[in-house]
């Protein structure tokens, strides 16, 4: 998805709002999501959000959403954010992971198909879905950290 950042999407020093592309990485996001599943999906979590550089007004930003890791009902989608400026080279400015679920029209989740990671970044961000899965589920009380395979050394 590429935009360009305008007066009404920046805050009195011409950078363009947080939360502007915020609601920009999410609708990048939900894109990639429903395409992966065939399905509606609803935003469930914002994982992680890396705000690396200031986005002034009149830059151009392409976001670069891909699904990571399918986990049943749920999938993670990694968001990397570019920006262009007239005389300057592309920059990467911004990366986020959100979680969605897809649900069918009663809003009840239904599964969705499973990744198989091509590229070498693509295996590492497959990978750390499952870290930071099994992470989230060890904070949660759902899953033991003897029984999570992927963060054994950390419990060491």
């Amino acid at each position: 998805m590429t935009d360009m950042v305008l007066p009404s999407d920046t805050n009195p020093i011409n950078n363009l709002f947080g939360g502007e592309l915020l609601a920009r990485m999410d609708r990048a996001a939900c894109i990639a999501a429903e395409r992966h599943s065939g399905q509606v999906v609803v935003t469930a979590s914002v994982n992680h959000v890396h705000f690396r550089k200031p986005v002034p007004l009149g830059s151009v930003l392409t976001l670069e959403a891909k699904v990571s890791r399918a986990f049943g009902t749920s999938m993670e989608v990694f968001i990397d954010v570019w920006m262009e400026e007239l005389d300057t080279p592309k920059e990467k400015v911004n990366e986020a992971i959100y979680t969605f679920v897809a649900v069918n029209k009663a809003g009840t989740p239904v599964e969705v198909p499973p990744i198989a990671p091509e590229t070498p970044l693509e295996q590492e961000r497959y990978d750390g879905a499952l870290r930071r899965r099994q992470l989230s589920l060890i904070l949660a009380g759902k899953l033991k950290p003897e029984d999570a395979t992927e963060l054994r050394a950390l419990f060491q």
